[in-house]
């Protein structure tokens, strides 16, 4: 179950916000899919979790959009993990046309469980 964390600048469009709110959950899915967690293409509640955050006064960054990931660890996913990131930042862009931002993915040690 991906977390994932939108931090973005003020003079970032709001349909471009509503963009990626909606193609990220596939793309993030596809990018983070391993023999551990397959993706079946039919996301359910809870399976990728997205926030968004608009820069504070006192935040600094450089990028005005910056895509941060958090998925649990497993060796398949982290073997390749920078060709994946790589391929969800194109796909990012072909989705969206957005070309001015970061993704970072972390693949921490984790745990998740969730009610029905």
């Amino acid at each position: 179950m991906p977390l994932v964390e939108i931090t973005h600048a003020p003079e970032v469009a709001e349909s471009v916000l509503r963009e990626l709110g909606s193609v990220l959950p596939h793309l993030v899915s596809v990018a983070v899919e391993c023999p551990e967690e397959p993706y079946d293409g039919d996301l359910r509640p809870g399976d990728v979790e997205i926030r968004f955050r608009q820069l504070g006064p006192l935040d600094r960054c450089g990028l005005p959009v910056v895509i941060e990931i958090r998925s649990k660890w497993f060796e398949s996913r982290a073997a390749n993990r920078q060709e994946r990131v790589d391929r969800l930042h194109a796909d990012i862009t072909a989705a969206t046309g957005l070309a001015d931002f970061g993704v970072y993915l972390s693949l921490p040690v984790a745990a998740w469980a969730q009610g029905d």
